[in-house]
């Protein structure tokens, strides 16, 4: 294969600038390999990326879209003309096109709906009604079905004149469906190959295990821990085959959803950031979180403002202030990731607070209690002086009990609100944790001044 040494990035840059056709523009891109051409283009500007969707062919252009973030590729096709991103649109499997038309804003979707055929706009449309976390938003509605009058031979024949879609899609099994399209069997295609060619279809069918159309993700997840196959058949209440939902989807959106958890719990909001983006967008994206901290961060350090006196007295408090805070707040962002888990999985709702509550308390004293006779020891050790060991130790272990027993039950109670506790639960509990932390190690020192002097 041949070697490039310009960055492929600026050769494409250049290749779009003199408007170059699309044969060169697809020649530079197979020299890539698919890794590569996926960090080209993320280091052109959006203005680039949106040429190159718009010159190469729309497959290609699909193809390559399916690699990129669905909220990115929602932001390019804002700004693309219609009939462009509609092209591209068209190409994508059913469940990844509604993906990315759920994330565009609502006219410019139904701009993009309006170009595809009646058929799949009509199809987009009913599919983008489901939750995307149910198996009805995850599905998708290209699979091998057939009727189970038909032969082996007739099936095999169908599969492999159309070879090519279908190894787009990466078909693992057939679908066996009887009257009013009602599932009845699954066979896979390993087993069709082998099976005798005249013998029908719904004779050497298995018995195909089938989920809901508002099956969640966590009972996708569920299913697929359970049961060890690619794919899994959508069906309604009469058994009608409304679509599939891949095993790799449902890991795909499982991951999707940890990921836009962690950003949001880093303070990015908005859905995904990439470096590709405008600076200003991004800026905003983070400045929303950041701003509402500087608040939080404000009303906590007024606590230490009403103990200026203690803390000139004994300098050495300054010192622990922020080891009593931190290690709480680590405490509790524990007692707030099993929560936050046990949510996702549904083994926790909001009323289940108070129990969470007991149980998270037992652990915060045990917890809390051995950490502050660590740093109490170390306090008693560094001053010599065992009444700064206690209070500081005491104050640590009580501000721990706080926090963790608060850690666990703010998700449920954000969740009970309708608020989002990835967003929320974090800013909070620090800014409980900083303030309580101040308040009593102060507080415990302001009543033993003279101990501590």
């Amino acid at each position: 294969m041949e070697q490039t040494s310009a960055k492929p990035w600026n050769e494409i840059h250049v290749l779009l600038e003199q408007k170059a056709s699309v044969a060169e523009l697809e020649t530079l891109l197979d020299q890539l390999q698919p890794a590569d051409m996926l960090h080209a283009v993320f280091h052109l500007d959006a203005d680039d990326q949106r040429a190159l969707l718009a010159a190469i062919a729309p497959r290609r252009a699909a193809s390559l879209v399916e690699e990129l973030p669905d909220g990115h590729v929602a932001d390019l096709m804002e700004e693309m003309p219609v009939a462009d991103a509609a092209s591209i649109v068209q190409e994508l499997a059913s469940d990844h096109r509604v993906d990315v038309l759920a994330e565009i804003h609502s006219e410019e979707a139904e701009a993009i709906i309006g170009e595809l055929d009646e058929d799949e706009a009509n199809e987009v449309r009913e599919l983008i009604a489901y939750d995307p976390d149910q198996a009805g938003g995850l599905m998708m509605t290209e699979f091998a079905c057939y009727p189970m009058s038909l032969t082996v031979r007739e099936v095999v024949d169908d599969l492999t004149g159309d070879v090519v879609d279908y190894q787009h899609l990466t078909v693992h099994y057939a679908y066996v469906v009887g009257a009013r399209n009602r599932l009845k069997g699954v066979i896979r295609l390993r087993d069709l190959v082998f099976a005798d060619p005249n013998q029908k279809i719904g004779e050497i069918a298995k018995p195909a295990r089938s989920v809901p159309p508002n099956a969640s993700l966590e009972e996708l997840e569920e299913f697929f821990d359970e049961h060890d196959i690619a794919a899994v058949p959508v069906t309604d209440s009469t058994w009608k085959l409304l679509g599939i939902v891949r095993r790799r989807a449902v890991l795909q959106a499982a991951a999707d959803r940890a990921e836009a958890d962690n950003l949001k719990a880093a303070g990015i909001i908005g859905g995904d950031e990439l470096r590709s983006m405008p600076v200003l967008m991004r800026s905003r994206r983070r400045l929303a979180w950041l701003s509402i901290n500087i608040g939080l961060n404000i009303l906590a350090a007024t606590v230490i403002a009403l103990y200026e006196d203690t803390i000139s007295a004994v300098i050495a408090l300054a010192v622990f202030l922020p080891i009593v805070s931190d290690m709480s707040g680590c405490s509790g962002n524990q007692a707030v990731a099993v929560s936050m888990r046990e949510l996702t999985l549904g083994a926790a709702v909001p009323k289940d607070a108070f129990r969470v509550l007991r149980k998270e308390a037992i652990v915060g004293v045990i917890n809390g209690v051995a950490l502050g006779a660590l740093l109490g020891l170390a306090a008693w050790a560094w001053k010599g002086n065992p009444v700064l060991g206690l209070v500081v130790g005491g104050a640590l272990a009580v501000n721990t009990i706080i926090a963790v027993s608060i850690g666990g039950t703010v998700p449920l109670v954000l969740r009970r609100f309708k608020m989002d506790p990835a967003v929320s639960s974090g800013p909070l509990l620090t800014t409980v944790t900083d303030m309580c932390g101040f308040f009593i190690l102060l507080s415990m020192a302001s009543l033993v001044l003279p101990s501590l002097t």
